[in-house]
């Protein structure tokens, strides 16, 4: 059987590529605009060498802040145009204010017009082949699904919303089917005795066995996949791709077989690691109090006019192995939000005051848990601490909901910087989803991540 796979590009080659690139193109306009034009502020040449990494420095920071490097945002010309604005503007500041590194402020101020249009123009172009070529449907993954008909609407959903580039072209029912059966009509449905014909004439680049009773597979299905092995064919398991695509554990999933699927980051039980995190809450919680005090008087003057009543709040909440600690936050609801009984925040509650939104929207009502930090209840980076009533609600409900409480619970976290304030029993599994992923996969280099992402959230006012 010949293997006829399209070139396609996977998510950590598209992100690398587009990182490579911007740096490749920004260096070429600055050595072209030197060469042709009369501009020297900075020249592409070794004796600035210092000044060059700062500004590459710059250029991948803030393109992570302002989420330049987030492939469905970079995939639309729309977004990727406000943010390239935004990131350019602000590595040009920035650059400018830290003549220390980079080259002294010019003496004619049309040398920074250069150099901002040096920066942003070759970006924009390179933005728009990469949206017209690799976003094109010539390097789609085609991908063909294998599992039970009951779980393909599901699975389809999940990575056809992350991924535009990842096509399932259709699938093949593992199971055994006969005309009462249950049809799918949202996908194409192959038969199973064309299997191997079916790879070959739909160009199928990976196969996606999504079975979750290997043993009801057919053994005609079976055979194929072995065979399609043997070939060097690529074959894998859909809660390996869901995890690295969506970062995210898909315990809706997991069956009895659970232990496979928590096999948890040694950096729970690394002693250096650790050690790191814990100097590093200090020093952020010291410097978040800090910060926070000089706010205080602008938050007092605020909550006097628009919140009208106490500015602190402490509210009972789970921490690291159940046991519960008193919360500190800035108070966002009225008085008495709960007196009829505990309720989920939603979108737009009532409850909220005027400058409470402002508060959430801003973050800044997080800021006196930097005491819970410094106390050691918490930790900056971690699952966002419940309370009682809800964490045993949930326990009851969602599998695996305790186990979010084997770390340390945190200022910000994974599910925080990746999706929407939790008003439901879904939303709670979704952050479930990527809480177990941030223990599973825990380490300075995520830690990291999750810090610039927060960045995001605060810039773009994505709190709830």
């Amino acid at each position: 059987m010949k293997n006829k796979k399209g070139i396609h590009f996977e998510v950590s080659e598209r992100k690398i590529l587009l990182r490579i690139v911007d740096l490749v193109v920004v260096f070429l306009g600055i050595y072209c605009v030197s060469l042709f034009f009369d501009f020297d502020y900075i020249k592409f040449d070794y004796e600035n060498s210092v000044a060059l990494i700062l500004l590459a420095f710059y250029i991948t920071i803030f393109g992570t802040v302002f989420e330049i490097y987030d492939l469905q945002k970079a995939s639309k010309f729309d977004s990727t145009f406000r943010n390239l604005v935004i990131t350019t503007s602000i590595v040009v500041l920035f650059y400018l204010f830290t003549p220390i590194l980079s080259p002294y402020l010019p003496e004619e101020r049309t040398q920074i017009i250069y150099f901002y249009l040096t920066i942003i123009i070759p970006l924009l172009f390179w933005r728009v082949v990469y949206i017209n070529l690799i976003e094109s449907p010539r390097f789609y993954k085609r991908i063909l699904l294998v599992g039970e008909v009951s779980n393909i609407d599901g699975l389809v959903n999940a990575l056809s919303n992350f991924d535009s580039n990842y096509k399932i072209v259709g699938f093949i029912n593992s199971e055994s089917s006969s005309i009462e059966s249950v049809k799918f009509k949202g996908l194409k449905e192959f038969d199973a005795k064309y299997f191997l014909e079916t790879i070959e004439k739909e160009r199928i680049s990976e196969v996606l066995v999504a079975s979750f009773n290997s043993d009801a597979i057919m053994v005609e299905v079976y055979h194929n996949l072995m065979l399609l092995l043997e070939h060097g064919f690529k074959i894998r398991d859909y809660s390996q791709v869901y995890e690295e695509m969506l970062h995210k554990v898909p315990i809706q999933f997991v069956g009895k077989d659970f232990y496979k699927y928590f096999p948890f980051s040694r950096s729970n039980e690394n002693k250096l690691y650790i050690f790191f995190q814990r100097t590093s809450d200090i020093i952020f919680a010291l410097i978040g109090l800090i910060f926070g005090s000089f706010l205080l008087p602008f938050i007092l003057l605020g909550n006097l006019m628009g919140n009208k009543g106490p500015l602190f709040y402490s509210q009972e909440r789970v921490g690291k192995n159940g046991k519960s600690f008193s919360i500190l936050k800035l108070r966002t609801m009225i008085v008495n939000a709960e007196k009829d009984g505990a309720k989920w925040a939603k979108k737009n509650d009532k409850r909220i005051t005027a400058f409470g939104k402002f508060l959430r929207r801003s973050r800044l009502d997080e800021i006196p848990q930097f005491y819970n930090v410094l106390n050691g209840d918490m930790s900056v980076i971690g699952p966002r601490p419940e309370r009682p009533f809800f964490v045993n609600e949930l326990s009851r409900i969602i599998p695996f909901y305790e186990t979010r409480h084997i770390i340390k619970p945190g200022l910000t976290g994974w599910a925080q910087v990746k999706t929407r304030y939790g008003s439901s029993i879904d939303d709670s599994l979704t952050k479930l989803q990527y809480d177990l992923y941030y223990i599973k996969h825990r380490s300075i280099f995520l830690d990291f991540n999750i810090f610039i992402k927060t960045f995001s959230t605060i810039l773009f006012y994505r709190g709830q």
